[in-house]
């Protein structure tokens, strides 16, 4: 049986506890052992499909297709795990499946309540989610913070976990923060022991305290907050903020956090092997030899977290050749209302990523076709490489009123059109195109020699597709067609002859960069973005 750790939060959300509770499986990894990782939603949505990314920040999409929280990137990114649906628990999905079994008379006339059914509802999926897994520890991510509503049932569901698991079996790890009052000149224990205070009301006493803090943490200050949330001193964790969130790790490890969870766990692993995330990573991040400008062109560029996996992929394409990216977001309705010209200027590479709705459509257009005719590398994801199509069919081969029929369903060139199938869809979640697919290569393409290798298999997530019927006349005009999903013979990437770097994907590559392993095609695009014009006439 895996051993557990719990991972709540505390005073307030957006402390990071995605990217701590990633960090802590890097250094048990890192230490020989084999984790697994669990995110519990208490928001009522079934999955966050549905949800605008002004509210909840990108949807990170698994192997086997289902829509996720943007926590299980962190997870994947962090480590070797490799999620699937069972790995995100929300509310939704919880009571989604208790009132099913209802309905089929399951539960023998009772009354169906929170306590038992919906708590034991959650400790059957977190135990089902380890369960198809050899792994020795299980990590347990409760969203939210301690004292919202939607919580209690998760947070009753692990205090009774722990207690049925045992001694050595589980710890629970609470995240909190330490403020610094500026006037007074100094850091503040009293939130935590409130948040703690109001998490042993519950029933959970914290093992562990991670303390997210902008400054060291004395060592009286350590004492207090040992003392008055009832662990020892050396349970009392500092967190501290770092540059680079890949850090983390390299800071737990130097705070003894990995000798801490073997010693409560009762685990034991091999000395801490961190030179190759410290060599391949973080010295190379911290010590760059050039930087690079990209444009990410998207409509949510107002919320950091919409575009989460795109901007922590672009950082992973330097990281090889110890190039910082500094990434410029340009909200694509500027683009049809402002100088394209000065909101490019000094630009060396152009993304356009996913996305619905006809909002700022026209402007990803324009930067596409500035990028285009001014042979700047430009790679498009999803809704770019579709839009790459629209702009080649209007400005390329002359249909001027070619759209997708997502944003124009009367378009005499629907250049981007729904498949059959799509068409008799009515529900909205889960119903897309989603998870890995096969991807054939085209021998001689850019792209065969970004990938190396004939056949790649590459997460989606969208309901259009590029419409066949204009396949040969954009061949014609110079288009490639390097990348097909053979039993459909649906595109999946498309390049532009004659031209340094221009590529679009159906595809999102994001989800499957890791800061140690770079995607092969964000790699390839930064380090074409680093070239000058020059280079490429030659």
């Amino acid at each position: 049986m895996p051993k557990y750790i719990f991972i709540t939060g505390g005073v307030v959300s957006s402390l990071g506890k995605g990217v701590a509770s990633a960090s802590i499986a890097n250094i048990l990894e890192s230490r020989g052992f084999k984790v697994n990782l669990i995110k519990c939603d208490p928001y009522i949505n079934v999955d966050p499909g549905t949800m605008n990314p002004y509210q909840h920040g990108e949807v990170y999409v698994t192997e086997d297709g289902a829509e996720t929280d943007l926590d299980l990137g962190h997870y994947e990114r962090f480590s070797s795990f490799v999620a699937t649906k069972e790995n995100n628990i929300t509310t939704g999905k919880v009571y989604f499946s208790v009132i099913k079994k209802e309905r089929r008379g399951e539960f023998l006339g009772g009354t169906v309540q929170v306590i038992p059914h919906i708590t034991d509802e959650i400790k059957s999926l977190i135990k089902q989610a380890s369960a198809n897994r050899r792994c020795n520890v299980v990590l347990v991510e409760v969203g939210g913070t301690v004292g919202d509503i939607e919580s209690l049932p998760f947070l009753e569901a692990i205090r009774q976990l722990k207690l049925e698991l045992g001694r050595n079996k589980a710890i629970n790890i609470h995240m909190s923060l330490v403020p610094y009052i500026k006037a007074a000149a100094e850091l503040k224990t009293k939130p935590t022991q409130h948040s703690v205070g109001k998490l042993r009301e519950i029933g959970i006493q914290p093992d562990i305290i991670l303390c997210r803090t902008e400054y060291p943490l004395a060592k009286e200050v350590r004492k207090k907050i040992a003392l008055f949330c009832n662990v020892e001193e050396e349970a009392v964790v500092q967190a501290i903020d770092v540059p680079e969130i890949y850090q983390i790790p390299l800071v737990y490890n130097k705070e003894g956090l990995d000798d801490l969870l073997l010693k409560k766990l009762n685990l034991k692993g091999h000395n801490g092997g961190f030179e190759h995330w410290r060599g391949n990573v973080v010295d190379n991040l911290l010590n760059p030899e050039k930087t690079v400008d990209i444009a990410v062109v998207g409509k949510y560029i107002q919320l950091q977290d919409a575009y989460k996996s795109i901007y922590e992929s672009l950082k992973h394409g330097g990281i090889p050749g110890k190039i910082k990216v500094q990434i410029k977001k340009i909200d694509s309705e500027d683009l049809e209302k402002k100088n394209i010209e000065e909101l490019f200027a000094g630009i060396q590479g152009i993304l356009i990523p996913g996305g619905f709705g006809v909002r700022g459509i026209e402007g990803k257009i324009n930067a596409i076709q500035y990028a285009r005719e001014h042979r700047i590398p430009f790679f498009g994801i999803c809704l770019g490489m579709q839009l790459a199509v629209v702009e080649f069919a209007r400005n390329v081969y002359g249909y001027t009123e070619a759209n997708s029929t997502e944003f124009d369903a009367k378009t005499k060139y629907p250049v981007i059109d729904l498949l059959k199938e799509q068409r008799k869809e009515i529900d909205m979640g889960g119903t897309m195109r989603l998870g890995a697919y096969p991807c054939r290569i085209k021998a001689g393409s850019t792209a065969y020699t970004v990938y190396g290798k004939p056949l790649v298999y590459e997460r989606h997530r969208h309901r259009y597709e590029f419409n066949n019927k204009f396949r040969e006349k954009f061949v014609e005009k110079g288009m490639i067609f390097s990348g097909i999903y053979s039993t459909k013979d649906l595109v999946e990437i498309v390049e532009i002859k004659d031209h340094p770097w221009f590529i679009g994907v159906q595809f999102h590559p994001e989800f499957k960069s890791k800061p140690d392993r770079p995607h092969p095609l964000f790699r390839s695009f930064i380090e074409a973005a680093t070239r000058t014009p020059g280079d490429f006439q030659g």
